[in-house]
């Protein structure tokens, strides 16, 4: 490999020896549903379910394992969107070590609370990862901490390498392996392995679109890490980027039909194969690298994905206001087999006739077929329909 800066496969498989017993070996699954839907076969590999939820974990043994004990003994400190934190502060736990992690100020609490019950101090600094990244590295130099950088550190990389030499051996009819990347370091690892047990398999990193917030809170970083970045450039056969609603829809189809629970970041590599910016063809594998969504993300991830896939419409009309007539609405609606999840009715305040009175209903349906139906019948029937989504 040209890249110097580069753990090679020996690392990578002492770190391997590390984790055993310690990190899962993540099992895999194959998953006709989404193997129907993109045309070749799709194989996923669940990180989601491994210890403290991500693949995290893996580096952050490694790197804190290799420690001195004076080091130890002066604790290690991260910055971290949430999962790293979680990680450092598990391992750094099982090591006797104290950890300080900091985090952005609206990291989810499903990732903030885990870091704390694993005993480390949990800092919520800044509104981004590169403030935390600041806060850790000026408390390093205070305090004489190790900083366990999140992804720009060859044992935290040999660590994630792991998942290679796993998938190695665990799908070795894949052709295409798509990667979330969000600092480079599990990309980096996993390329490293395959690009030495696999030479010839297409290695495709998935990033989420950052044109402003993303649902993918786990690779919201701004850019790779020079270290990483150098890496990825070798090994990468494609980067390419997803949007929030591409990542939505993939959250509820693994959730729906694979029964897995994923965070934005881990669903990144099946958008990319379900919107088809994966390319490749053949037997493709996806890393879901987490599950740590907060339960408040994922309830707003299922409205979206329900509403744009045509299983959720929302519609707004105009009635007389006169007794029967929202029955008599509503009756139609059944009778198209629409299912009522909300009825919103207004009279005051509003710009209408003194006659006239909105109503807003929230309606659970089959498709967006059966939403085109629902609304060609409301509209020949004589209602003046605006679908709000």
């Amino acid at each position: 490999m040209a890249t110097k800066t580069a753990p090679s496969l020996n690392e990578i498989k002492e770190a391997r020896a590390r984790l055993e017993g310690v990190a899962r070996v993540t099992p895999v699954y194959g998953s006709e549903t989404l193997s129907r839907r993109v045309g070749r076969e799709i194989v996923l590999k669940a990180e989601n379910l491994q210890r403290t939820g991500s693949f995290k974990i893996r580096g952050a043994v490694n790197k804190i394992a290799t420690l001195s004990e004076p080091e130890k003994r002066a604790g290690v400190v991260a910055a971290s969107a949430g999962n790293h934190g979680q990680a450092v502060a598990w391992a750094a736990r099982e090591e006797g070590a104290k950890a300080t992690v900091f985090m952005p100020q609206d990291a989810p609490m499903a990732k903030v609370e885990p870091t704390k019950n694993y005993g480390a101090k949990a800092e919520l600094v800044g509104a981004a990862f590169e403030d935390s990244l600041v806060a850790a590295r000026n408390f390093a130099e205070e305090t004489g901490a190790t900083f366990v950088h999140p992804y720009e550190d060859e044992k935290v990389i040999a660590g994630q390498g792991t998942i290679g030499l796993e998938l190695a051996d665990q799908v070795p009819q894949a052709e295409t392996v798509v990667i979330p990347v969000g600092g480079g370091g599990l990309a980096s690892g996993i390329a490293l392995a395959l690009r030495a047990a696999r030479p010839g398999i297409r290695i495709v990193g998935v990033q989420a679109g950052l044109k402003g917030p993303t649902i993918a809170d786990g690779i919201a970083v701004k850019e790779v890490g020079e270290q990483t970045g150098r890496i990825l450039e070798d090994v990468l056969d494609d980067l390419v980027s997803v949007s929030d609603d591409e990542i939505c829809q993939a959250i509820l189809l693994l959730l729906e039909r694979s029964k897995l629970v994923v965070e934005g970041a881990g669903a990144v590599g099946v958008a990319a194969l379900l919107s088809g910016k994966a390319g490749g063809a053949g037997p493709a594998v996806a890393i879901l690298s987490g599950g740590n969504i907060d339960p408040t993300v994922l309830i707003s991830v299922m409205r979206h994905g329900l509403t744009t896939s045509g299983r959720y419409l929302v519609v707004r009309s105009r009635l007389h206001d006169r007794p029967g007539e929202l029955i008599k609405l509503l009756s139609l609606v059944a009778r198209e087999r629409g299912n009522v999840v909300s009825v919103e009715h207004h009279r005051e305040g509003m710009d209408m006739p003194v006659n006239e009175s909105e109503v807003e209903l929230t309606l659970a349906m089959r498709d967006e077929h059966h939403c085109a139906v629902l609304l060609e019948t409301l509209r020949s029937l004589g209602y003046t329909v605006e679908r709000l989504r």
